[in-house]
């Protein structure tokens, strides 16, 4: 098969968007390689280009083409336009049914030919988060300006004009260590001579060229890069020809918190934070240049290195201006900060927060200290939001007043909870990251996360569809997970003000988790169905107890039997306009199977539901044994009896004893919500 070849050179394309321009670009062709049988699709993406390669077919085969037109009752404009549409005369055209029919067989295409005729229209569509105009009409949008296209189709060029640069085979290689333009025919060429040309091509290879070059510099010092996936990703768009070195940072600047440090690098500088064998942050900083310099890059490494002593001198600068003002003096600021106008300042928020820390906290059986931490952590919580180095990095509101809160203060145990629970209140911020833990730490990040649910659902403000513009579904899996994971034994209801709707969305998100995990959420649905529970921890385990029983033969057989059994009073009742779930009348049991089914329904209940039973022991695997026995009656019943008996006293009698069973499951979970 011919193989075609695109590159579209432009100037510098921002990191974040080259993955996505490559995803669109094979988007944009994927109706012409369909046409094409296109095999083989590969994609690239770089700095200054963005590519696309595939094996097609040297044309699109010929076919027969049927379009049905207007009625040939239609008025002759409404013919007129169908035959301009299709680029047809009248004589084509045959009446057939009371509609015109238009029947063609079109001849097969060249693939050049096809793709000649394509590619502008479908190139003129390329969408990028932002474009700028250029060009001499100022008409044509691109990321950046456009440089060159390149386009082959077995080596030719395929001819066409994308704004106002018509295609060839002549693209450019590194912007400093490139010489002239480079010729080519086909992507191995393209590949070869690019490279000759201190490019490499490969986003997967410069990738992996970057992290084992840094790790191989580290290594060789004893040290380790600290794993940074979007970072190194975002490098990798930001090289052509990736020479990793390495960089030291002044032992001055090692007193900062490393939270201020590498974020400063991160953010600022693109650079890699380095550990010790300890695991302890290193002076040291590793980063990507994108030529090699004759002095083996001694002079670039100096040069960032400059450049960072005066990014952290910076972040120092503000780090000892924010440490001459207690948390506690920068309160008054949170008033000027508005949360959300229907809910207020920050200051207002603090108040709200604060009381529902220690309403938390007691309620885990905080002592005192942890009790006063709670308190005092969610006191000052937001503080930090006021500071200066959270003005300059955002990203590290928390983390900074945990540390303003336990400087100073290295021996006091009370100090350092306050500043773990403060630094850890946003917590987890995703699903990877780790959930808050202690007393202290825990009712301050709940308290946090349950006011954000709380106020917005007050206000009406609740996710939409694919919209959550306040991160609430994030917010109540935070929730969920520092409850789960901590194994707090909280009623989560009263601490939601009842509102059984923000119970629902939290049970919603459980779901989801649920279903994210692979694990069985119609088994969540069933457990909560028997009752109201809103203990998250007890419901868990019902449910891991009800999954585990469910997986067993007996557990399949009860659910079986369970599900015939609900089918059948739900026909006889609708038939007969009535509910059996009266009691049954021992008397009338005549077949040992009835009265088996009704002596083990009592046995299981007594067992499960008394006021010591397994249940309020929250004996759960044990409960599920206990009504896993039921299975061996059930089965005998439904063998040995005829539930529909010809006598109406001995037939309701029956439909009533089948009542009681399915009710008695239905005190575990309500079996018809699971799943087969």
């Amino acid at each position: 098969m011919p193989e075609f070849f695109l590159e579209l050179f432009s100037e510098e394309i921002p990191a974040r968007m080259q993955a996505g321009a490559a995803a669109e670009l094979e988007r944009l062709l994927a109706p012409v390689f369909a046409e094409l049988k296109a095999e083989g699709i590969r994609s690239y993406y770089g700095p200054r280009r963005v590519a696309i390669a595939a094996s097609v077919a040297a044309e699109k085969p010929g076919s027969a083409v049927e379009e049905r037109g207007p009625r040939d009752s239609a008025p002759e404009q409404a013919l007129a336009g169908f035959l301009r549409k299709h680029n047809a005369a009248r004589e084509e055209l045959v009446a057939e049914n009371g509609y015109y029919v238009l029947r063609r067989d079109l001849p097969p295409v060249a693939a050049a030919a096809l793709l000649c005729e394509a590619l502008p229209g479908a190139l003129a569509k390329f969408s990028w988060p932002k474009s700028m105009r250029w060009g001499a009409s100022g008409e044509f949008t691109w990321v950046r300006p456009l440089r060159r296209v390149v386009c082959l189709l077995d080596g030719a060029v395929v001819p066409f004009s994308l704004g106002p640069v018509t295609s060839g085979d002549e693209t450019e290689g590194h912007r400093m260590h490139g010489h002239g333009l480079v010729a080519v025919s086909s992507v191995a060429v393209w590949e070869e001579k690019l490279r000759e040309h201190r490019v490499i091509v490969d986003q997967a290879e410069r990738r992996r060229l970057i992290a084992e070059g840094m790790a191989e510099q580290a290594a060789a010092l004893g040290l380790s890069v600290v794993p940074d996936e979007a970072l190194l990703d975002e490098v990798t768009g930001l090289v052509e020809w990736p020479v990793p070195l390495l960089g030291k940072i002044d032992g001055a600047f090692m007193a900062l918190p490393p939270e201020v440090r590498e974020l400063s690098m991160k953010i600022n500088q693109k650079y890699f934070a380095l550990r010790d064998a300890a695991g302890q942050p290193a002076p040291y900083f590793a980063f990507a240049a994108n030529l090699e310099a004759p002095d083996g890059g001694a002079a670039i490494v100096a040069g960032n290195e400059r450049v960072l002593r005066a990014r952290l001198s910076d972040a120092r600068h503000f780090w000892e201006l924010d440490l001459k003002t207690e948390l506690e003096f920068l309160l008054p600021r949170l008033d000027k900060i508005t949360f959300h106008a229907k809910i207020g300042t920050q200051r207002a928020r603090v108040r709200r927060i604060e009381e529902l820390a220690a309403e938390i906290a007691e309620l885990l059986g905080a002592d005192g200290d942890e009790l006063m931490s709670a308190q005092l952590a969610a006191r000052w919580c937001k503080a930090d939001l006021v500071t200066g180095m959270v003005g300059e990095f955002p990203e590290l509101q928390g983390v900074m007043g945990g540390y303003y809160a336990a400087h100073g203060a290295e021996d006091d145990p009370l100090a350092q909870m306050v500043g773990q629970a403060i630094r850890s209140h946003y917590q987890p911020k995703g699903p990877s990251d780790e959930v808050p833990a202690g007393t202290a730490a825990v009712a301050v990040a709940l308290a946090d996360k349950l006011d954000t649910l709380r106020e917005f659902f007050r206000i009406g403000e609740k996710p939409t569809g694919s919209g959550d513009p306040y991160a609430l579904r994030r917010c109540a899996l935070g929730v969920i997970r520092i409850i789960l994971e901590n194994g707090l034994r909280l009623h989560l209801k009263p601490l939601l003000n009842e509102d059984e709707e923000l119970f629902g969305f939290i049970i919603e998100r459980l779901r989801v988790k649920l279903r994210g995990e692979g694990k069985r959420f119609d088994i969540l649905d069933a457990v909560l169905a028997a009752g109201a529970d809103d203990d998250l921890v007890r419901v868990m385990r019902r449910v891991e107890a009800l999954e585990a029983m469910l997986g067993t033969s007996n557990g399949k057989s009860l659910h079986a039997a369970y599900k015939r059994a609900a089918n059948i009073l739900r026909i006889e009742e609708e038939k007969d306009g009535v509910k059996y779930d009266h009691a049954f009348e021992v008397s009338l049991f005549g077949e040992a199977a009835e009265k088996a089914l009704a002596r083990d329904c009592g046995a299981v209940e007594a067992a499960l539901q008394s006021d010591d039973g397994l249940m309020a022991q929250e004996r759960f695997s044990d409960a599920m044994t206990v009504l896993s026995a039921l299975r061996a009656a059930i089965d005998a019943f439904f063998e040995k009896v005829t539930v529909n008996a010809e006598m109406p006293e001995l037939r309701r009698n029956r439909l009533r004893l089948l009542a009681r069973f399915r009710d008695t499951v239905n005190q575990i979970a309500d079996f018809s919500r699971v799943e087969v």
